[in-house]
């Protein structure tokens, strides 16, 4: 392992590491059954089996739509490891969708964008009001990259109230010289039209969040996404890359209420 394999691996710099997968499954699986009658499950939004999304529903009349995006490094996990962190959002009376998307190698970073574009254009019709786009880590990369000029319809992307990228890879050059791009297959031209700290400044909110004890490699991605588009920027004390994600369980966290209001 290189040294910048290693500026970029998680779980090798985080105790126990291997519970949290199993975990998240768990938890996920508990919630959607709770949600029985309110979630619609594998839900159409392109002809691969994995262009699927869940809508999670609020028990009264839903104030927006939270879309919220998965990380793994464009390479692994799915909608259903993260259906849990629905919950607060859902309890505020949002409703939250959680798309999938076909992962590397079978697909391009540049091709999974499109992907989440196309899932956030379905996903509009399905609730109207107020749009709030979060993604963690390779979905907090994919949730900036939908500020990108044309990505979105105009119309849709005039309901955007806010977009979190939450521990977000922000400049995907560095990973050209790292051994996952075996799988991301990344050249120099897609790395850099990829990396949302190249795009324009967008108008829409944004606040980028990223956990105080993450590796010194994303509080610098998170870093440098805030500083090119002057967006908030906050350093959730205490927070790992893995667990930084949690609050989003609680409605009244500090995440939450930042996301929401």
């Amino acid at each position: 392992m290189t040294a910048l394999d290693d500026a970029y691996a998680n779980a090798a710099h985080i105790p126990g590491a291997e519970t949290f997968p199993p975990a998240w499954e768990k938890a996920a699986a508990a919630f959607r059954n709770a949600r029985d009658g309110r979630v619609q499950l594998d839900q159409s939004y392109g002809a691969h089996p994995r262009q699927r999304f869940d809508l999670f529903l609020p028990d009264g009349v839903a104030s927006g739509l939270l879309v919220f995006v998965h990380g793994g490094y464009w390479k692994a996990f799915g909608r259903r490891d993260w259906s849990h962190l629905a919950k607060g959002a859902v309890t505020r009376d949002w409703a939250v969708a959680m798309p999938s998307y076909v992962l590397c190698p079978d697909a391009r970073i540049s091709d999974i964008t499109q992907q989440i574009a196309a899932a956030v254009t379905e996903l509009a019709d399905e609730v109207t009001g107020p749009i709030i786009l979060a993604g963690h880590s390779a979905g907090g990369h994919l949730v900036a990259r939908m500020l990108a000029p044309g990505m979105l319809p105009l119309d849709i992307l005039g309901r955007i109230r806010h977009v979190m990228p939450i521990s977000p890879v922000a400049d995907l050059r560095p990973l050209l010289r790292t051994g996952m791009n075996e799988i991301l297959r990344l050249d120099e031209a897609e790395a850099a039209a990829e990396s949302p700290v190249l795009q324009p400044v967008p108008q829409t909110p944004v606040t980028v969040w990223v956990g105080a004890n993450e590796r010194p490699a994303f509080l610098d991605q998170a870093r440098w996404l805030a500083e090119a588009w002057g967006a908030g920027h906050v350093v959730a004390a205490g927070k790992h890359h893995f667990d930084v994600i949690d609050p989003l369980t609680d409605p009244n966290s500090d995440m939450l209420e930042r996301l929401l209001t």
